[in-house]
């Protein structure tokens, strides 16, 4: 076993996860980090292939759920980004003040995006008439159009959704899939005919991203966030968090509840039954290669990645061996490869002149799920050998192998997901008890680096405010899975059900 930050194999120890992180994205071929603009990598065979895997499971699922696929616009007007700080501005400041949007006047407002989107001034060397900028997200193209798109109750639920690259001036360090500046994004953007139609979206939004969690062997904590930590034009967010291995959370997909307010500032209404002006109520969710990055760290180790067989780009590697001493073996691979490709299975033949202790080597980097070996011995005997990337090998028999493959895909898959729901357990621990006078607070024993907490919280803004500034840490929300019985609030020692975490957040 390497020692912790030892190199092997040019790949260091994960147990020094930042240094491991950056060297396996790059080792295992997934993209090129050496384009000259800070966060925006180049995305290699590998790596795409996987990540356009990732996305088969997000429009498998809204197939399922009947959202259409659209592909809107790079660029937005810029006077149309004016048109959503107005309204964000607004629900933000009216949060902030505790009052309804209504009563604050223009001058209220506060500052909006600008400072975070790319802008583009001229087209050639002609100044442009209206500054544009490069989407961050798409809620202000797409609502221009859903307003032209909207008539009446006949046109609704408008759901809709785009796989597309946003772009956002990210300021702080990048790191590969988990905060970059060019961004490879999913967003689904729903219209519906009031409250309780919106509600059941956000219901159905919860049960897709639990689906394609369990098809990539994550488990997550899923939370609402606290009020200040809302997008501010939402009524209210979820997301799910991955806890990655050096227990930071890594916010892997959000949904939110617009109600109305994005409705009547871009003037999406629809006719009722009774001819009646209504303003529809919308939702969105939202995510990212975020996904593959939780993906490389939770389930990769020292010799590499462990992609999930949902998404390995090869889910088995066919390895002829010694091709020299029977011709024979080489056209029973090929056909071992038809057959598997038949099955639905995703196959290579990695048929290079090389060692078999190299190809394992380079699979094993590269996360393969399955490796089988055939061989003259193996051929006369109607046998190959598997070796599973979890570990194992076996004989097993080639009559029935497609079933065999499956079988074992799955069972890797069952062993990822055990692993990664042992890493979620081993970083989650109670937070301790506080304890303090006159606001003075202090905890009862230190806090460790690299722990997510526990937590029972009921209490206020200010409450969230003093606990996150005791711990360094930042408060999730509330969790989807409440206590089973009352438990003191950590801060104000009230009883409550209300299960919270707090974390270090990538």
């Amino acid at each position: 076993m390497a020692s912790p930050g030892k190199a092997k194999r040019g790949i260091p120890s994960k147990s020094d996860f930042n240094s491991w992180y950056p060297a396996i994205v790059e080792i295992a071929d997934l993209v090129d980090k050496r384009y000259p603009i800070k966060g925006m990598d180049v995305w290699k065979p590998y790596g795409l292939t996987t990540m356009t895997l990732i996305d088969d499971l997000a429009r498998s699922e809204m197939a399922r759920t009947g959202h259409q696929e659209y592909n809107f616009p790079l660029l937005v007007p810029g006077d149309l980004l004016e048109k959503e700080n107005r309204l964000v501005s607004r629900l933000k400041a009216a949060r902030e003040a505790g009052v309804d949007p209504s009563e604050l006047r223009m001058e209220d407002e506060v500052p909006g995006f600008e400072k975070e989107v790319y802008w583009v001034t001229h087209g050639g060397a002609s100044e442009l008439e209206v500054p544009m900028f490069l989407r961050p997200t798409s809620e202000t193209p797409m609502y221009t159009m859903f307003s032209l798109w909207v008539r009446s109750h006949a046109d609704l639920p408008l759901k809709t959704f785009q796989i597309v690259n946003t772009f956002r001036y990210e300021t702080k360090q990048t790191r590969s899939f988990i905060r970059v500046r060019e961004i490879h994004f999913f967003e689904a953007h729903t219209a519906h005919a009031d409250e309780a139609d919106a509600s059941r979206q956000i219901e159905e939004d919860a049960d897709m991203v639990q689906r394609i969690l369990h098809d990539l062997c994550l488990p997550s904590i899923v939370s609402q966030r606290p009020v200040w930590d809302t997008f501010p034009g939402a009524w209210f967010t979820k997301a799910a968090d991955v806890v990655m291995p050096n227990g930071r959370t890594l916010q892997v997909a959000t949904y939110h509840h617009y109600r109305d307010q994005w409705a009547g500032a871009f003037d999406l209404s629809y006719e009722d039954s009774d001819g009646q002006t209504k303003l529809c109520h919308q939702t969105t969710f939202g995510m990212s290669e975020r996904l593959l990055g939780a993906v490389v760290g939770v389930h990769g180790d020292d010799n590499g990645l462990i992609l999930p067989p949902s998404v390995a780009p090869y889910q088995v590697i066919l390895m002829p061996i010694a091709v020299h001493a029977d011709k024979g073996v080489l056209p029973a691979v090929n056909e071992l490869a038809d057959i598997l490709t038949s099955a639905g299975l995703r196959v290579k033949i990695d048929d290079r002149d090389v060692r078999p202790g190299v190809k394992h080597y380079d699979w094993e980097i590269k996360g393969a799920p399955i490796r089988l070996e055939l061989g003259p011995r193996d051929l006369s005997e109607g046998k190959c050998v598997i070796s599973l990337r979890t570990g194992g090998k076996e004989e097993v028999p080639l009559d029935g192998i497609s079933s065999t493959i499956s079988g074992a895909l799955n069972s890797l898959a069952d062993e990822l997901r055990a692993r990664a729901n042992t890493t979620l357990v081993d970083r989650i621990r109670p937070l301790p008890s506080i304890e303090g006078i006159e606001g003075n607070f202090e905890f009862t024993e230190q806090l460790e680096v690299g722990i997510v907490y526990e937590l029972a919280f009921d209490g206020s803004d200010s409450d969230a405010e003093v606990l996150e500034k005791l711990t360094g840490l930042t408060l999730l929300g509330d969790c989807d899975k409440s206590f089973d019985e009352p438990r003191p609030c950590a801060i104000t020692g009230k009883l409550t059900q209300r299960r919270q975490h707090v974390a270090r957040m990538y």
